[in-house]
Parts: structure tokens; sequence; C-alpha cells
């Protein structure tokens, strides 16, 4: 069986704590680990490989994290648009065999009972051999209005029939759906053969599965990666799994399961989860640097934590989120109109969703140390073998001091090497690159001076990550 993990995300739902280019599934907040890698480590147990299906700017996250976990026979399908499930799931499956079991899995959901999900899975692996669509049921523990629910035909039985889908309900119909007993709670699970839902694909949406397989024709496959075309991409109708196929088909049955899911979609949902008896309040420290809150006569909130020293006095119920260049502060139970900050600074601040001071990289990392009119200071951290893009700036010029390693320079048609306490000068328009060709990580600051400093001004001419 093999692990399809649907890994894209735009990042709104945690802001600030992720942003378009780390969406929430990326971020380690649970004990230096992310949902990513937790999703990998469950399903290690039940599946014999993975394959992940992200886009280019998140593909690197992916593969630094996979790397960590030493997971063994992962692939990786990046699209370089998002379309949807319904296609994502279609170009997975058209690279394999028919007869292949099929497990696609959210990576940002929270499962904490190991043991109910294996018996799930493996009742759903059963059911799918014998030509099923399954879908999984959480049993719901109260009147959700945030979750689609899914109807079954018995109550007590471990794989039933579905009768219907429903969208997220309001109190009063989520609370019919308790008392009636055979409402779930839809997990986003599914499993199934490749073939099995294809052929469900072309029979309920048969535009999806026409245009993906022209673009699967066309897909590039090096490496265990495949890459398809943008123009290709783009040309698929954009849908979901639910609205494809799973509403539509005859075969679909679900899986009922006490698995101790969420799918943190929320601060509220994340205090839910880590909630501990024993302490005033939860806390989630990010990063190596975080330090501890300090909490006098202050209880029942959240605090994320991640550069600064935060202090808390007399306050109750409030979900605090501290990052480097952005401050969260509301009130429990409010957490969804998240997405309407987001909203707002996307009209006025856009970098502030898209992108942390502290930006991860194929390379390594860099971090906005002052941004100021006319100026920019980072700091540089490229790990060893690895080497920034050749590329070129119109509007800026740039200075580079070796903190520590030793950096492989080219401008223009030089080049040479800097060591510790060493400096070079980049001119605006000079093609240049930077190299890590040691065995420890070279730690570079780097000044940007000019009328403008943006990511943006950036002219790549050639990228080993096959980044535009």
């Amino acid at each position: 069986m093999i692990n399809l993990i649907l890994s894209g995300g735009s990042g709104t739902r945690l802001w600030p704590l992720s942003r378009t280019k780390l969406p929430k599934q990326f971020v380690r907040l649970f004990d230096g680990q992310s949902l990513f890698q937790k999703t990998l480590q469950r399903n290690a147990v039940v599946c014999d490989g993975s394959l992940v299906i992200t886009n280019t700017e998140q593909y690197f996250l992916a593969v630094d994290q996979v790397g960590q976990n030493q997971a063994s026979a992962c692939g990786y399908l990046l699209e370089p648009h998002g379309r949807n499930t319904a296609p994502a799931i279609a170009l997975a499956c058209m690279a394999l065999d028919a007869d292949e079991l099929v497990l696609v899995t959210p990576s940002d959901h929270l499962v904490e009972n190991q043991a109910n999900y294996e018996v799930a899975v493996a009742e759903a692996a059963r059911a799918a051999e014998a030509g099923r669509i399954i879908t999984f049921g959480v049993k719901p523990s109260y009147a959700e209005t945030g979750f689609g629910y899914i109807e079954a035909t018995n109550v007590g039985v471990a794989v039933s029939d579905v009768v219907s889908f429903h969208e997220k309900p309001d109190e009063k119909t989520a609370e019919a759906y308790l008392a009636q007993g055979n409402f779930y709670w839809n997990a986003g699970l599914f499993c199934f053969k490749a073939g099995v839902f294809l052929a469900e694909l072309e029979a309920h949406s048969p535009a999806i599965y026409k245009a993906c397989r022209q673009a699967h024709a066309t897909a590039v496959c090096e490496n265990s990666v495949t890459r398809i075309d943008p123009e290709a991409m783009l040309a698929i109708p954009e849908d979901s799994i639910d609205y494809a196929v799973m509403e539509r088909s005859n075969l679909v049955q679900v899986v009922a399961s006490d698995m101790g899911w969420s799918d943190l979609g929320s601060y509220d949902a994340l205090y839910e989860e880590s909630q501990n008896a024993a302490q005033d309040n939860v806390v989630m420290l990010v990063g190596d640097k975080a330090q501890p809150p300090i909490s006098v006569d202050s209880r029942n909130n959240l605090v994320v934590a991640r550069d600064n020293q935060v202090a808390l006095i007399d306050v109750e119920n409030l979900l605090v989120v501290d990052t480097s260049d952005a401050l969260l502060i509301c009130q429990r139970g409010s957490s969804q109109k998240v997405k309407q900050v987001v909203s707002q600074l996307r009209q006025e601040r856009a970098e502030l969703t898209d992108i942390h001071r502290l930006a991860y990289r194929p390379w390594g990392t860099y971090e906005v140390l002052v941004d100021s009119e006319g100026y920019k200071v980072k700091r540089i951290i490229v790990k060893p073998g690895q080497r920034l893009s050749l590329q070129k700036h119109f509007h800026r010029n740039e200075h580079w001091v070796v903190v520590s390693g030793t950096a492989m320079v080219t401008v223009d048609d030089d080049k040479f090497e800097l060591r510790e306490n060493e400096s070079t000068y980049i001119k605006m328009g000079q093609v240049h690159r930077l190299e890590n060709q040691g065995s420890v990580d070279l730690v570079m600051v780097e000044v940007q001076v000019g009328e403008y400093t943006g990511e943006d001004d950036i002219v790549r001419i050639e990228d080993s990550y096959s980044r535009q």
C-alpha cells in the first residue's frame, strides 16, 4: 500500500505561526516535530512507501523533513499550480499500477491513538481490496460546526455504506446529527485501488480525468520527482475528491474510527488538543531560542512563543502567538477570525502572510535582521554541499561578509574563496552565486543597499533546485 500525502496549503489558519511558504504541516510544534513528520511516522507502519504531493516552493521543506525522519521509498509529485485534491490524487494514481492500494492522507492532521488508527486502516484496506472506495469517519464527541459529516447506513459496524455527505452544519443541525447516532466527522482520509479511483473519476468527472491524462503524459520524472507542466496543470478543472468522486460514486463506504483525530484547523483546536489539566496554560515553544513564558495569575491561555520573552499577568482564555515580525492576541473561541486578519494583510502588507523573517530555502536559511528604507541586513546559512542560484539583481548592491565556514563565490567570470572575516562586494547587475563546498555550515552576513530590496528582485539564470 502506498501513502499519498497531500501537502499543499496556504498557511493562513494558523497565522502568524504559519505562512504561505511555511504552512502549518511543516511547523515544528510537537517536541521538535512537525505534523508532516508525524504523518510520515504514522503511515510508515501501515504502508510500503510514500508519495508526497506538494508544490515547488514547499518541496524542499518536505525533502528536508523526510530526510530527518530517515523515511525510505519516498517519491514526490510537484504541482506548479494547485487544482484541488481530485486532480492531485488522479495524477498520482496514474503513475501507479491499477491494483496498487492507495491510502490518501492530509499532512496537517493530528492522530493521537495510533493503535485505533492502524485497526481502521486495516479495515479500509480489506474493503478497498474488494473494489470499494473507503472514506474514514471519526466518531464525534461533540456538536462541531467546523467539520463536514458523513451519514452512514449502520452504526456499530466496522465498515458501512455511505448514505450521503453533509457540509459544515449549524449548531442545531450538528446536535441533531449526534442525537441520530449514524453521523461521523469527515476526516478527509481515503483508501482505494488506484485503478478503481481512476475509473470512478472518469465516469463521474470525465473532464478532470481527460485533462489529468494529458498532463500526466507530458510530465517529467527524474530521481523519484515528477514535475507537471504548468500549462497542462492549468488546463485541469479544479475540484475536490469529495465533489468529483465521493458524492457521486456508489462504491463508497465509511470506516468508523475513534483515533483521536483533529485537523488542527485553528488555534482553538490546538489548545483543545494540547490541554493538560495539570497546567494552568498551554505552552508551545517553537525553535531553539524560544523561552517559556512568565505567567502571573493567568490561566486557560494558549501561548505560542518563538523569539521574544512573553509574560502574562491576570489574563484568562487568551490565545497569544508571538513571532519575530507579528503578534496575535485574541479571545479563545475567536480564532476562526484569523482569516479576516490575513485577508486584510494581503491588501496592506502581503509579505507578512507569505514568509517569516526566518525563511527556509533548499540550500539552507536566511533571516532578516534589519529591513529599512534603502537597505536590508540578512544572516545567511548555507548547508554543506549546497549553493544558491546563479542570479543577478536590478535594484540593489550586496556586501557579503563570512562569519564562519568557507564561501565559494562567483561574480561574473571570477570565482574565488572567502574565509572567516573576509568580504566581497557585488554590484547591481553582476551575475553571482554563493556556494558551500565545505563540510560545515557557511554563515554569512549580507547587507543589501538599493532603492528596492524585495525578494522578487532576483533574476535566476541557473538553479540547482529547478526554481523559476
